[in-house]
């Protein structure tokens, strides 16, 4: 068995050391929005989504520099979305990781166009090393009817009541989608179909919904210290989550019964899933 948190240190490392070598220097014109877009980037991240492609590539063949430069990509887009995320005008949020937020350690300006920058990068780079249909595929993912759709509807259903169904439909686009979408890039890149890329797929959505679901916990009973920032926020914004519509009991239930039904769609591929399986485990134990 490999020791799923040094396999994910390791693999996290890998992707910093390719990440310092595609973002643009610090001190390169105009230095302020680099400087912002390295701080982001470099905040303390677990790489879960690069991982995921790197680890889904690993499964079906090996990985290249391609598919790295991908997974990076990826970071980017998901280090974009957290800085426009923590905006005065979205979640308000002063803390990152532990860290001011990138609006509060630089200033709004430069944290929307750190992260407009970011955004860039990153589809230049899936444009150069990607299959064409994954570009398409990222771009929906976090499109309007993606990651964006689902960040509109959490805006707008703040402090209203809402059914289990629209709650399900927040969080698996404003979450979920990319998540599912760093599964399939590692499947795509190594031409899987068929029954392959469709447990993958299935894979992916289960676990992306259940690390949110978990994110909804955590930001009721964590704490600061453990999680880098605010607790309770969700709360006080009257915030669409999954304890609030199911409750904290039933929440923890359907985190745990996804993380077993994503492991039980690796089953077809043997033991050379453990580490996909690990990863998926790891995802729900955040809360122990």
């Amino acid at each position: 068995m490999v020791d799923i948190k040094d396999y994910m240190r390791e693999k996290a490392a890998l992707v910093d050391s390719r990440l310092e070598r595609l973002l643009p220097s610090a001190d390169k014109m105009p230095p302020s929005v680099h400087k912002a877009m390295r701080y982001s980037v470099f905040a303390g991240g677990k790489r879960l989504r690069p991982i995921l492609s790197l680890t889904t590539g690993e499964l079906l063949g090996k990985v290249d520099q391609n598919l790295l430069d991908i997974a990076c990509a990826l970071e980017m887009v998901h280090t974009y979305s957290l800085i426009h995320d923590d905006l005065p005008c979205m979640d308000d949020d002063d803390f990152r990781r532990g860290k001011p937020s990138l609006h509060k350690a630089y200033t709004e300006g430069i944290a929307v166009l750190a992260g407009d920058a970011l955004h860039a990068l990153a589809f230049e780079i899936l444009a150069a090393k990607a299959p064409p249909i994954l570009v398409v595929e990222v771009a929906q993912a976090i499109g309007s009817q993606g990651m964006i759709g689902g960040q509109v509807l959490d805006l707008e259903s703040e402090g209203k009541e809402v059914t289990p169904q629209q709650v399900e439909y927040i969080h698996q686009h404003k979450t979920g989608f990319l998540i599912r979408t760093a599964v399939r890039a590692g499947a795509i890149c190594r031409e899987a179909g068929g029954e392959a890329l469709g447990a993958l797929t299935r894979y992916g959505e289960r676990i992306g919904l259940a690390f949110q679901i978990i994110d909804d916990i955590l930001d009721m009973e964590g704490s600061y210290k453990n999680l880098g920032k605010r607790t309770g926020a969700d709360q006080a914004r009257g915030k669409v989550t999954y304890p609030k519509v199911f409750g904290l009991e039933d929440s923890r239930e359907l985190a745990e019964k996804l993380i077993q039904e994503a492991k039980g769609d690796l089953l077809s591929f043997g033991p050379d899933a453990n580490i996909l399986s690990q990863i998926a485990e790891f995802i729900v134990r955040r809360i122990e």
